[in-house]
């Protein structure tokens, strides 16, 4: 039963596997839960050498809570996830994992709460690829895919591409920034926008090259390294303009040689704060707070505005913040923000790759390039439009209203009342009664996801719901698990369901898919694309269901409303992922106080989603830096 991994969550504060209210049972105390560490886990974490170099004598008092918060958030994500105890030991019934977890989560996050919410780590960070082009399209005011050529990032912290953890700087992206930067810098030289928004100064009457270079770049290296710079930060980028002009290039070449060098700097391609160098925690400093908000809600760059608000010393202004906020959800630029969280957060980006639908089983999807963007784009635009409305996130469980375009209708097979003169442009619209298609459970782009690309699969919609939803992710199935019965050729096809049978008969898989399964049965109406069907193998779909509790329920409209009625877990988590994605980091278990009290002033807020962005941005950990790790002393401090 080892303890040692780096694969855990450490901020999962919900039921383990289930639908539930991430509540421990009222009767549970620390007495029950070492019980249920010397029942399952002191056989191998004791003695002199306990397995994975734990031992449960580290967690075996009640302060450990507080001294060691570390090692009961690994060992009860690796209870949580069933990787321990190993295979062939005796093992706890999920009931007792779920108990012995949801009452260690409560207790550390009281813990962690005790002193009130902290501000985390922020790690120095590159700009991932998105980041890079939006900023250079901002700072060189040029529109194209600039970054195509460099690498993808992958996905760390809480499941998003800008996390520091994965923001490393390899040989082969060293290599591509050299290229891009001079790429960019080749078409600014050309671009009439471009070469007016950088070359602000010339030499003239009266103005030497040296002070037109200087004024060119005292106005183009605070933006582009997003914070005022002295003498210092400019003179090697005088240096370069000056060793171009001696070679013979003309002063505009050697200006933007310069600049290209400028576009490969540290201080432009990472986020870089600048470091606290007191004992305590402290304010983030104005640039630092104001490039953290424009890279929340942009993934650019800050804008003339945002600069001159930092220079002002206004950033820390809870009444400007919330002006700010709203003004930067209407621009354009919030679109990207919202795509990829949405994106990531639902796992619809992979709808491009290995989750699209098989295209000989599914001609209509693959063979139509505008319902495909209609598809990809309708939870992203249905996001947005929460956020620029200030509508309640529950809209994300149910609502009222779409985006509709003609396209969607017809797949649909419902008659959305999208505006006549602009049927394919997509359109925020009353939803029809009875359709089904209320929140993010009936967009195809979700249900297509959460499917195997030639058939539904009520196992992968269920698991999708709680973990995209609920944030209470099911653990992974044993490695041994034998696939579905495929349907004989000189037997009477079966219905999905009929084959899951097989997995929910067995005792090893019946405790998880007792939880799973039902929720995605409840959406076995809707096929692979998100069409509506009332048969399947030739018989009629069962979309009836029943929870582990007795609960039960049939079809979407039913399901949804279960999950209304669990509403704090939903937003909890999306609070969760929001705040990851904002810090661009994992959140630690010192950030759970910060999560509930988001997760409090979006519930005092009837749920606005600005209430959830002002909450965050808000909150200590997005506006404050922590105070540095004490230093070990040296033999010398040590010496009396």
């Amino acid at each position: 039963m080892l303890l040692a991994s780096n694969r855990w969550r450490p901020i999962a504060f919900l039921a383990a596997s289930c639908i539930g209210s991430g509540a421990p049972p009222d009767d549970y105390s620390f007495e029950k839960a070492q019980s249920f560490l010397k029942t399952y886990c002191q056989a191998c974490h004791q003695g002199q050498t306990p397995a994975g170099g734990f031992h449960v004598q580290q967690v075996s008092a009640l302060s450990s809570l507080q001294s060691d918060g570390q090692s009961w958030y690994k060992l009860t994500t690796r209870v949580k996830n069933q990787e321990m105890p190993p295979k062939g030991a005796p093992a706890p019934s999920l009931d007792q994992i779920e108990s012995f977890s949801e009452w260690t989560e409560s207790s550390l996050r009281a813990q962690a709460c005790a002193a009130g919410p902290s501000p985390g780590p922020s790690p120095i960070r590159r700009l991932n690829r998105d980041e890079y082009a939006a900023t250079l399209r901002d700072l060189l005011d040029i529109h194209l895919d600039i970054a195509h050529p460099l690498p993808e990032d992958g996905a760390g912290g809480e499941g998003f591409d800008n996390a520091a953890e994965t923001l490393f700087l390899s040989p082969l992206h060293a290599e591509k920034y050299l290229e891009v930067a001079k790429f960019a810098m080749d078409f600014a030289a050309k671009e009439y926008k471009s070469r007016t928004k950088i070359l602000i100064a010339a030499p003239g009457a009266g103005v030497s090259e040296l002070q037109a270079v200087l004024k060119i770049l005292a106005e183009f290296l605070p933006k582009a390294f997003r914070r005022p710079v002295a003498e210092d930060d400019i003179a090697p980028y005088v240096a370069l303009f000056q060793a171009a002009r001696k070679q013979g290039q003309p002063f505009e070449g050697s200006v933007f040689f310069a600049l290209r060098a400028v576009l490969v700097s540290p201080h432009f391609l990472f986020r870089v704060e600048p470091p606290n160098r007191t004992s305590q925690p402290r304010p983030l400093p104005q640039h630092a707070l104001a490039s953290r908000l424009s890279y929340f809600l942009w993934g650019s760059m800050p804008d003339e505005l945002l600069f001159d608000v930092a220079r002002a010393g206004k950033m820390h202004d809870p009444a400007v913040l919330k002006e700010l906020i709203a003004r930067m959800l209407r621009n354009d630029r919030s679109l990207g923000f919202a795509q990829r969280f949405i994106e990531q957060w639902l796992g619809t980006r992979e709808l491009t790759g290995d989750k699209a639908p098989d295209a000989k089983l599914f001609p209509m999807y693959a063979n139509d390039e505008e319902l495909r963007g209609d598809i990809r784009f309708q939870p992203i635009l249905f996001f947005r439009e929460i956020l620029i409305q200030n509508l309640s996130l529950l809209n994300l469980l149910d609502s009222k209203h779409t985006i509709g375009t003609s396209n969607l209708s017809k797949l649909y097979g419902v008659k959305l009342p999208v505006r006549q003169n602009a049927q394919k442009q997509p359109q925020w619209v009353d939803l029809p009664e009875g359709t089904g298609r209320g929140g993010l459970l009936g967009m195809p782009a979700v249900l297509a996801v959460s499917s195997y690309p030639y058939r539904t699969s009520p196992v992968l919609r269920g698991a999708w719901i709680l973990d995209a939803i609920l944030g209470t992710p099911p653990p992974p199935p044993p490695p041994d698990v034998p696939a579905l019965e495929e349907t004989q050729a000189d037997t009477a096809p079966k219905t999905v369901r009929e084959r899951l049978a097989q997995h929910r008969a067995s005792p090893t898989c019946a405790g998880c898919h007792s939880r799973i399964d039902p929720l995605g049965f409840a959406l076995e109406n809707y096929d692979v694309i998100g069409r509506w069907r009332i048969e399947e193998a030739g018989k009629p779909v069962d979309n009836t269901a029943e929870l582990p509790d007795g609960t039960k329920f049939h079809g979407p409209e039913q399901l949804k409303a279960i999950l209304l009625e669990r509403k704090d877990l939903f937003i909890r988590n999306l609070t969760h992922k929001l705040l990851g994605y904002a810090l661009g980091r994992g959140l630690t278990f010192q950030d759970s106080c910060s999560v509930e009290q988001i997760v409090t002033k979006v519930r005092e807020n009837d749920y606005k989603a600005q209430s959830m962005i002002e909450a965050i941005v808000l909150s200590v950990p997005f506006r404050h830096q922590a105070a540095p790790p004490p230093q070990p002393r040296t033999k010398e401090q040590k010496s009396p």
